[in-house]
């Protein structure tokens, strides 16, 4: 790895491989020509703000302590308090949070929310264990970084194997220890705690709206479009229904259960209620099961990679048929398969616009727990489709401009922001 990308691998990861956060780096040098005057402010993107380790031990149900790593990263909070996701997986690593905290303040720059950018994990596989078990984790967890997390410091929210009920027991846990009710600690809540309406579904509304503006963009007719999507669960299991309600086909799904196909058009509904009972795709009725790698070699107008970070890789993006991809998942595409499917003409509606719903209406749920007034389903959708049209726009003018990809564009916009905060605000002491 060249000299200037290892000087910002910290002592603590693999300065041979340091994973996700590698990508991310290789991104802010890709648009560091861009920024113009704020270049020397560039370091301060790759250097996380704060990084905390923590050891989470739980009496388990059998009367065994065992102990878990957990991780909160605050990237960048120059223009507001962290925001960002808790992810509970066997795989979570540092490395990923540094980089998935780092996406989030791209994230909330480009659609222009006073947020910094934050993230969360756990190292544990949630199938192995109960309810209850979960629960306790989730509430020592939360005691474990309580001390840097807050209402206007940094707010968790849902992330992969996490969600409403994991909220709820972040926010009591919180709560008892604040002394009083906090429901802006956290979003992603159960409507009954403070939740927003439109929230579950937000992300997967976010890469449809910004998908059919790129298929008009590109003169695709989503009458009969062809899409396949990776990732069945609210991502794209929602953008999916959406689609089909404007007359496209969902061709290809694929998940951890495996992958199905049928030429004619999935029934959406169908695979919704059957992933509902059994937990994927697989197995589903009325559908040809083909091979995981076929997957990607599928013709299709639309790809939507809505599961886990690095899936599209040099391995696979040369299979890959699409005309446009749109990013629901953190982070799936690498550099290298990017400037692959770049070279191909394929547009890429990249991950920091294209899955930015989720927290767009976080937002608007951490404005109403702080308000204490709450909107329509309505009118969070409008807002929703609002802010999501003109970043694309704004992106898209950008790239237009530059002559680069909407990723490049997407991070130009981001960091040229992130870092006229920075600048703005100087340094202390």
């Amino acid at each position: 790895m060249p000299q200037q990308e290892t000087q910002h691998i910290p002592s603590y990861l693999d300065s041979e491989n340091p994973g996700p956060w590698g990508i991310f780096l290789e991104q802010v040098d890709r648009v560091a020509p861009y920024l113009g005057d704020l270049s020397k402010w560039t370091d301060t993107l790759k250097h996380p703000e704060r990084s905390l380790i923590v050891d989470v031990p739980v009496r388990l149900d059998d009367g065994t302590i065992a102990h878990f790593e957990g991780y909160r990263v605050q990237h960048s909070l120059n223009r507001g308090p962290g925001k960002g996701g808790v992810r509970y997986h066997q795989d979570v690593t540092l490395s990923e949070v540094m980089a998935l905290s780092a996406w989030m303040s791209v994230k909330t720059a480009v659609v222009g929310l006073p947020f910094g950018g934050a993230k969360g994990g756990i190292r544990v596989d949630p199938r192995k264990y109960s309810q209850g078990e979960m629960e306790r984790i989730t509430r020592r967890y939360t005691n474990e970084i309580s001390s840097i997390i807050g209402v206007n410091k940094d707010i968790p929210g849902p992330d992969v194997n996490t969600n409403a009920q994991t909220m709820a027991w972040m926010m009591d846990t919180y709560s008892m220890h604040a002394g009083a009710t906090q429901p802006g600690i956290v979003t992603g809540k159960p409507i009954a705690l403070g939740g927003s309406l439109g929230r579950v579904e937000a992300t997967g509304r976010g890469v449809f709206i910004v998908g059919m503006a790129a298929a008009k963009d590109a003169g695709i007719d989503l009458q009969g479009a062809r899409i396949s999507i990776q990732g069945f669960g609210n991502v794209g299991g929602t953008a999916a229904h959406l689609f089909t309600e404007e007359g496209a086909k969902i061709v290809a799904v694929q998940d951890h259960t495996g992958t199905i196909y049928d030429a004619n058009g999935l029934d959406v509904e169908a695979l919704l209620q059957h992933v509902k009972q059994t937990g994927g795709v697989g197995g589903a009725a009325n559908t040809t099961a083909i091979a995981a790698d076929e997957f990607w070699s599928i013709d299709t107008d639309i790809l939507i990679p809505a599961a886990l970070e690095g899936q599209i890789t040099k391995h696979n993006a040369e299979a890959i048929r699409a005309r446009i991809i749109v990013e629901g998942a953190n982070g799936p595409t690498t550099p290298e398969a990017d400037d692959i499917l770049t070279h191909k003409g394929v547009v890429i509606v990249p991950d920091v616009l294209a899955n930015a719903g989720g927290v767009t209406v976080s937002y608007f749920e951490w404005v109403q727990n702080s308000s204490s007034f709450y909107w329509s389903v309505e009118e969070i959708n409008q807002r929703l489709e609002k802010i999501m049209l003109d970043a694309y726009l704004s992106i898209s003018t950008t790239a237009a401009e530059h002559a680069v990809s909407l990723r490049t564009a997407a991070f130009i916009t981001a960091c040229t922001r992130i870092l006229e905060a920075r600048q703005l605000r100087g340094l202390y002491p």
